[in-house]
């Protein structure tokens, strides 16, 4: 169990938090003069409507599924129930026995740079993965950051299991920092990515540039026919740095968002909508721009990933260092988001949603920001409600 408290910050950390720029999760210290609310603010409070969770949930930790991952990222589950999982900086995918823990790798993605932020992060498989064996990644290269799709074939050798990557879309803004990247197909068989606007906040109030944007597209890159505009894979703009996306039971999208000073976010996601950076950090008010559902202070979020599971979202916290619970009544959170393990595990990266009332919970103490133990990093079983 980890000391509660423990940071590490190296050198990269400080300067990104000296140049005031909110990062892969340490993010920037809360303004001086502001003071930090005991929970979300601008959170919905009070019961819970008939038909939605509790007011009150819990999580009970029921096993570590496998340790010893190296800078672990993206993750997706396979359909027998194993996972996928990326290790940000050595450009690899490991297939985890979801009973066993056995870690194999399958293979490497060839192109990814690892710097900063970048690397290989999301991943995803095809709706029609039993036929197709497709796995999706979204990763960074030397000029870009880019999603490609690999064939994953089982018969051939552990470690050469992944074919050539086929590119189905580049071009996507990198950066040191706010890369973004988390990808995954929704309930429409359609792809989905969020991007991060690498420190240049112009790019995501520009709809030219796929930086700083929810991207939707067809299981080859291209533009969704649907999307707000059918020439153009954005689907929503004025993000900042999106690493979390997830379905509801009712197939709205919700998404997490690193705010830079003052307030990171949960969004609902419509269609076309803007979400206001870098006009508005958190709840604004104004007509123009969405505004969050829910808001934290950076310290006590810096959130990653999320999933849907047993009525609410649920998600990681990097430099918050513990897992949130959202429960939520159609479109809006319907009571108090309530956090569980503050400081036990370190920095939270993934939430893997599972058949029955769990979640997998993915940890990221061994990417340069944390204070990595003897175990880490590791994959948890949860039981949530």
């Amino acid at each position: 169990m980890r000391r509660p408290g423990a940071t590490a910050v190296v050198a990269t950390a400080v300067l990104l938090l000296a140049t005031a720029c909110s990062s892969d999760g340490d993010g920037t210290p809360s303004d001086p003069g502001s003071t930090s609310a005991s929970g979300p603010a601008g959170a919905a409070s009070g019961s819970p409507s008939p038909t939605g969770p509790p007011a009150q949930g819990s999580v009970k930790v029921t096993g570590t599924v496998t340790e010893g991952l190296k800078s672990p990222w993206g993750a997706v589950a396979l359909p027998d129930g194993d996972v996928l999982v990326a290790s940000r900086d050595e450009a690899t995918i490991t297939r985890v026995d979801g009973e066993s823990g056995k870690q194999t790798q399958i293979g490497s993605v060839p192109g990814v740079a690892a710097n900063g932020e970048g690397g290989l992060l999301g991943l995803a498989v095809s709706p029609d993965f039993a036929s197709d064996r497709q796995v999706y990644a979204y990763f960074t290269t030397d000029s870009d950051n880019r999603i490609a799709r690999l064939r994953y074939d089982e018969q051939r050798p552990a470690g050469q299991q992944l074919g050539a990557p086929d590119t189905i879309l580049r071009d996507i803004p990198k950066g040191v920092v706010h890369n973004g990247g988390r990808i995954a197909f929704g309930p429409d068989k359609m792809l989905y990515a969020g991007t991060g606007e690498v420190g240049q906040t112009g790019l995501s109030q520009d709809p030219a540039s796929l930086g700083g944007k929810i991207l939707r597209m067809t299981a080859d890159g291209r533009p969704a026919p649907d999307n707000p505009r059918p020439d153009s894979l954005v689907y929503s703009l004025g993000h900042r740095n999106v690493q979390g996306l997830a379905w509801d039971s009712d197939k709205r999208l919700w998404a997490s968002e690193f705010g830079q000073n003052t307030w990171d976010e949960l969004n609902l996601i419509r269609p076309g909508g803007n979400y206001g950076w870098p006009d508005v950090e958190g709840k604004g008010g104004k007509d123009d721009f969405v505004d969050p559902v829910a808001q934290w202070k950076t310290d006590e979020a810096s959130p990653s990933g999320i999933a849907y599971a047993q009525g609410s979202i649920w998600m990681a916290g990097l430099r918050g260092e513990r897992l949130w619970r959202i429960p939520l009544a159609g479109g809006e959170p319907s009571a108090a988001p309530q956090s569980f393990l503050k400081s036990e595990y370190g920095r939270l990266r993934t939430v893997v949603a599972t058949s029955g009332p769990g979640v997998l919970l993915i940890t990221n103490e061994t990417d340069g920001r944390g204070s990595p133990e003897a175990r880490d990093d590791r994959i948890l079983r949860l039981e949530v409600k």
